[in-house]
């Protein structure tokens, strides 16, 4: 039987919306009815590959990044309250939502007020534990406590000691019912000839964003090779320019986006968990430059290096020199496995 599920991913750079691609895909497979609600370039993305489906605002975090690395959680403990007032606004929203369209189940990819007692409601996170440095144990705890209130916790990853986020999803002790459903992406690796010597991708909250995009572009343009560029700003037309050896796209939707790495040598992008999990979808070989003083990215940069998987480097650090590192490493691979999306649906069919 039809049913009108609500997708609710993050605003928070491109990732949360673009690794619940693949789920509103399935939504449709089964027979399901996905309405897609969020903000800013998160909505505008998942309207432009699902223009056929209904969509939501919801209030918005008004997340952005500390200038300095240094100053990252600072600016987060000041954002909080700001946070939290939007978050309460986000349940208030959802509330009205599932009162008035007919919503059956919801599932939010790191929207801490999208959730229902009257209907299923799924947590998407690869962060069971949130890393703060000092802090990780306070910040852990508050997520857990919102986490708690969904009736399932989906981790993007596999359960075993081969994995794609280490500690960040996987804990020794956790009480909120947990599955562990594999690694999530839109794209299919497809043996494509190589036309792209470096393909740039970024994403993520500004200011950092257009900072390693200004960086990038004074040092890439004394590259001898042909770049691929592509800044990850949602606007409503694509724009294409051509700089040199750079081609450069303001934004790509996934069919082309999954061409182009498949043609591409090198990824050249932050570490975000989503890109991780594309990269490896696709075997690609990478270079990351995490967000300056963003744990998460910061850990897993680190951990994929020292597992000699991708080579990494701080933002004030790159330089053309840095592509030469990459060769020692092995480059990302996909795991075996499926996600089995009937029965993570199965969640639904008792409403």
């Amino acid at each position: 039987m039809k049913k009108r599920i609500l997708v609710a991913p993050l605003n928070w750079g491109l990732g949360h919306a673009t690794r619940c691609i693949p789920i509103i895909q399935e939504l449709i497979r089964s027979g399901h009815e996905p309405i897609i609600a969020s903000d800013g370039v998160a909505l505008t993305l998942l309207q432009k590959e699902f223009p056929g489906l209904s969509s939501i605002e919801l209030p918005s975090y008004n997340v952005t990044y500390a200038k300095k690395g240094k100053n990252f959680k600072l600016k987060m403990i000041k954002d909080s309250p700001k946070l939290l007032k939007a978050i309460k606004a986000e349940k208030k929203a959802t509330k009205f939502i599932v009162e008035t369209h007919n919503i059956k189940g919801l599932i939010s990819d790191n929207r801490l007020g999208v959730y229902s007692k009257k209907v299923p409601s799924a947590f998407i996170t690869h962060q069971l534990n949130v890393l703060t440095g000092s802090t990780t144990w306070l910040s852990t705890k508050m997520h857990q406590k919102f986490i708690k209130k969904f009736d399932v916790c989906w981790v993007p990853d596999t359960e075993g000691v081969v994995n794609l986020s280490g500690k960040l999803g996987h804990t020794d002790t956790y009480e909120i019912p947990t599955k562990y459903i594999g690694p999530l992406s839109r794209f299919q690796n497809k043996h494509l000839e190589i036309e792209n010597d470096v393909m740039v991708l970024l994403s993520g909250p500004e200011p950092q964003r257009t900072m390693l995009e200004e960086k990038l572009f004074s040092e890439l343009k004394h590259f001898n090779g042909k770049v691929v560029f592509v800044k990850g700003v949602m606007e409503k037309e694509q724009t294409i320019q051509i700089h040199g050896n750079m081609t450069i796209y303001n934004f790509m939707t996934s069919n082309l986006l999954e061409k182009t790495i498949n043609q591409s040598k090198l990824v050249l992008s932050r570490s975000g968990y989503t890109t991780v999990m594309d990269l490896a979808k696709l075997n690609k070989k990478a270079l990351f430059i995490p967000t300056p003083g963003q744990f998460e990215q910061e850990y897993i940069a680190k951990r994929l290096t020292e597992l000699e998987l991708v080579s990494s480097c701080k933002q004030e650090d790159f330089t053309l020199s840095k592509l030469d590192t990459v060769d020692a490493f092995r480059g990302l691979n996909a795991f075996d496995d499926e996600v089995d999306f009937d029965e993570l649906f199965g969640l639904f069919e008792s409403e």
